[in-house]
């Protein structure tokens, strides 16, 4: 850290080695650990340069020695910058209400802790969404249809479920008609009605007044009328 050394003239005056060993701790704060029993006047100059993990190392690694006094002020902006200044407001008067007082340090890192929860929290919730929403993505592609779906007249064809007797007959009903309407069975029909036709137009025939020998006896048997084709 650079600092103006002049005196009242505007001369320019030499640093005192303490501002040295303050200046050289301050460009080497990634070294600095355990501080011992470093003057608390020194720390006061020092310890403001630190960012928070660079705080948060020095404290944990100083043993036997409590620097809340110094770095709990530190520790309170470092909350006011992270979560703003209403939090911290509302954080005091829970501690006046409650009459129990935290270091800020232990406020800041809960505070980070409960951030963190609820990031995972709302992190796991976008992945369910996300999922669901893939799954019914994947749900509306084509897919295999395997039942037919009844018709408006609800005849359905087949042997599974909705399965209607009636249509088959209808079916079979209209297969008879057009096998009827055909021209092999009306040819039938005009080939049968011309053998009746000739069959009942032909002349009777006549009884002789008498027969002699085995005419007589012929002439008694009954004549036989004409078969009728098997039309």
């Amino acid at each position: 850290m650079d600092e103006d050394y002049s005196s009242d003239e505007g001369q320019a005056v030499a640093p005192s080695l303490v501002d040295l060993c303050i200046n050289t701790a301050i460009d080497n704060l990634r070294r600095l650990g355990d501080v011992g029993e470093t003057d608390s006047h020194l720390l006061k100059r020092i310890l403001p340069h630190c960012t928070v993990d660079q705080l948060m190392h020095v404290e944990k690694s100083t043993k036997g020695r409590d620097l809340t006094p110094i770095t709990d002020k530190l520790w309170k902006k470092f909350y006011e910058k992270e979560f703003g200044t209403t939090r911290v407001n509302e954080v005091i008067e829970r501690m006046k209400q409650k009459k129990v007082a935290f270091r800020w340090s232990q406020l800041y890192e809960a505070k980070l802790k409960e951030v963190d929860m609820a990031e995972n929290l709302i992190g796991d919730k976008l992945k369910s969404r996300y999922q669901e929403a893939n799954a019914r993505k994947q749900s509306r592609q084509v897919q295999i249809c395997t039942k037919v779906p009844p018709s408006s007249n609800k005849r359905s064809w087949g042997n599974g479920p909705g399965y209607n007797v009636t249509g088959k007959s209808n079916l079979m009903k209209k297969a008879k008609l057009d096998f009827l309407k055909s021209n092999e069975v009306k040819n039938l029909a005009a080939m049968k009605r011309n053998a009746l036709q000739k069959s009942y137009s032909a002349p009777p025939m006549k009884r002789p007044a008498a027969f002699s020998g085995n005419a007589s006896a012929s002439s008694s048997k009954q004549i036989k009328p004409p078969k009728r084709l098997p039309f």
